[in-house]
């Protein structure tokens, strides 16, 4: 059971400050969803969380040790990150694409022992890819590789699950698919935390949401807490008419509210 925190954690690019003073923590059988507008500091949050950022302030911690301080392999083991828009350059099998989730192992994709092979074969299956293995990673559609690369995370067996818009580029089908895996692998006790747009979407399938924006949590709790029309007002900008349908949580957007010093329309 892993634990991921982060506290007073501030991230500067470049001139910019991305993040100020977050304060957080993921669970173990939790799915966390991050919400917020373009330009929040999602990404940079999630890659924070990673230990791939290094912080101007604060820290992020994996049960109580400051990420940054964990050798790059054990990390690895520990944190499975899946990027937003990832890609397959080469044309190599399925199977050895998600089975490069177990280089943090010390498991070479060509030649792995059992254990490697039977979580490798878990993933795909679990991804909904099954006779997929021998194809080319790059023959597959935009959607099926998104899969692919969801499926070299979960091979890596680590705790924790981050995945940034993991259903940005499938039908709708497949994303019910894939928020169902990061569903399962919060269940099953790893800490899981995904990036969203959609807000119906991830308001179906959170435990929890975190509403980002200028780079500080706005608002943080269950769906219903976080996305009242009153916070949609300030922090997205739009109007909106959430309602309750079968007990799910439903948010329609109207339309855009003006900017400030704008006319309404």
């Amino acid at each position: 059971m892993t634990e991921l925190s982060a506290r007073g954690l501030s991230v500067d690019l470049g001139r910019r400050h991305a993040l100020s003073g977050v304060d957080l923590t993921l669970r173990p059988g939790r799915l966390t969803v991050i919400v917020g507008p373009n330009g929040a500091g999602k990404t940079t949050l999630m890659r924070a969380l990673a230990g791939l950022l290094a912080p101007a302030g604060g820290q992020v911690t994996l049960d109580g040790r400051p990420v940054t301080r964990i050798a790059s392999a054990e990390r690895a083991r520990s944190i499975a990150y899946l990027p937003q828009g990832g890609s397959v350059a080469w044309p190599l099998p399925v199977f050895e694409v998600v089975a490069l989730g177990r280089l943090p192992h010390g498991e070479k994709p060509d030649s792995l022992p059992p254990p490697g092979r039977e979580a490798v074969s878990a993933a795909i299956h679990a991804v909904g890819l099954e006779g997929f293995g021998a194809r080319a990673a790059t023959d597959l559609s935009g959607g099926e590789r998104a899969r692919v690369l969801l499926a070299r995370a979960l091979a890596t067996q680590a705790p924790v699950l981050l995945a940034d818009e993991p259903v940005a580029a499938l039908d709708p089908r497949h994303q019910l698919v894939v928020l169902e895996v990061l569903r399962r692998q919060a269940r099953a006790g790893r800490t899981v935390a995904a990036i969203m747009h959609d807000l119906t979407l991830a308001a179906r399938f959170a435990d929890e949401m975190i509403l980002l924006n200028r780079g500080r949590i706005a608002v943080s709790g269950r769906p219903e807490t976080v996305l009242t029309e009153a916070e949609l007002a300030a922090h997205f900008g739009i109007q909106a008419h959430v309602s309750q349908d079968g007990g799910r949580l439903v948010v329609v957007a109207d339309r855009p509210l003006p900017e400030p010093g704008q006319d309404a329309v």
